[in-house]
Formats: C-alpha cells, structure tokens, sequence
C-alpha cells in the first residue's frame, strides 16, 4: 500500500497528518508528491515526512524532484515522462536508492526495466481527478495491468482511481501492490482506509498464492 500525497485533497487536516495516521494503518511507502508547491515548501514539509518514515521504517519516496530526494535523504525518487532518465537518476542517486517510473503500457514498462528501475507505478488505471494525464494513459484499465505485470519482473504498483471497492480486483490481475491518494486523504479516518487497502490487496494475494 503506497500513499501518494496532495495537501489540497487532505479536506483540511495537511499532509504530515494523514502521513501519520496512514502509517498508523500499515502504509508501506510514501510519496511526497505536492506538485503545486513550491520546493522549498516540498522541502520544509519532506522534512516533517522524513522524520515520520524514518522513524516508522516507511520508505518516502520523492516524486518527480531528484535533487529533493538528495537533499532530504529520501528513500527513493519516482518519475514521470517529463522528468530526467532512470539512468541518469541512478548514477545521481546511486546504486541503493528506489527508482520507480510511470508507465501506462507494456513497451514502456519493459523500456523502465531495462533502465534500471526498481518498480513500476501503472496507471491511471481509472479515472481519477487528482492527477490531470494524457487521453492515452487514462483509464488504462485492469488488462492492462496484467499486461505490464506479464512483461517485467520488477514490481508494478497500479494507481488512478484505487478505492477500497477495486484494489483487490487490481491485485487478482497481478499487481504487487496499490497506490492511492483520495482513498486515504479524504477519508473520514486515514488509518481505518489504509488498513482496509492493505487487507483488500493481500487477502487477493493469499488467493493466488494457494
């Protein structure tokens, strides 16, 4: 389960404290992602996350911002079309940090692999309204990630549009995990929507693994 952050769908509470209650419900990554905000308010609030993943052992990834992740000691950095290479990233970063990579197809996913990405983040799988994507990487749809699952070794994470109601049927279809953002920073208890997340994903898992 991999939270995706944005302050302005977090109905008032800020972003540090669904952090907190997300991880409290058994969150397994966080992205810092605030596209809106400047980078020094990114970094100021980064450094608030770090602590709280650092201290809970939840990796934080950094969205889009290489030189964020560097400055803030982050786990890992994702990326996007429009941000700098994998390559480049891991020769910026080194061998030990996360490098994920955003894809809506097969190609693509095999072209992050061969780069040298660690997971993929696949979507939008379903609509979604807090992330403004081209007409072809909208709404991709669950074959489509099994499609991407079938093509690489690495793990996929799906995202666009993840509720309760579908992660497991995005699970069935391969992917290793989930990401939200909504889901869980609008819900009335971010800790309750996590933990739900988490259970609809790994009770898919149980089943296919028998």
């Amino acid at each position: 389960m991999y939270l995706v952050s944005q302050a302005d769908r977090t109905i008032g509470r800020g972003t540090a404290t669904v952090v907190r209650k997300a991880i409290a419900g058994g969150v397994d990554a966080v992205q810092l992602r605030e596209k809106h905000a400047s980078a020094i308010d990114r970094y100021e609030l980064g450094q608030e996350l770090r602590e709280l993943t650092r201290e809970a052992d939840v990796p934080l990834i950094i969205n889009d911002r290489v030189d964020l992740a560097v400055a803030l000691g982050a786990d890992g950095v994702h990326l996007g079309d429009d941000d700098l290479p994998v390559e480049v990233a891991r020769e910026q970063l080194g061998a030990d940090t996360i490098v994920g990579r955003s894809v809506s197809g097969p190609e693509a996913a095999r072209m992050a692999e061969t780069a040298g990405a660690d997971y993929l983040g696949v979507g939008a799988v379903f609509a979604t309204g807090t992330k403004n994507t081209r007409e072809s990487e909208s709404e991709i749809g669950i074959d489509t990630v099994a499609a991407v699952v079938d093509a690489v070794s690495i793990p996929v994470v799906a995202i666009g549009g993840i509720t309760t109601e579908n992660a497991g049927r995005v699970a069935a279809a391969g992917a290793d995990g989930v990401a939200a953002v909504t889901a869980i920073t609008e819900a009335d208890d971010p800790a309750a929507a996590t933990r739900k997340l988490c259970e609809a994903v790994e009770a898919e898992h149980e089943v296919a693994s028998q």
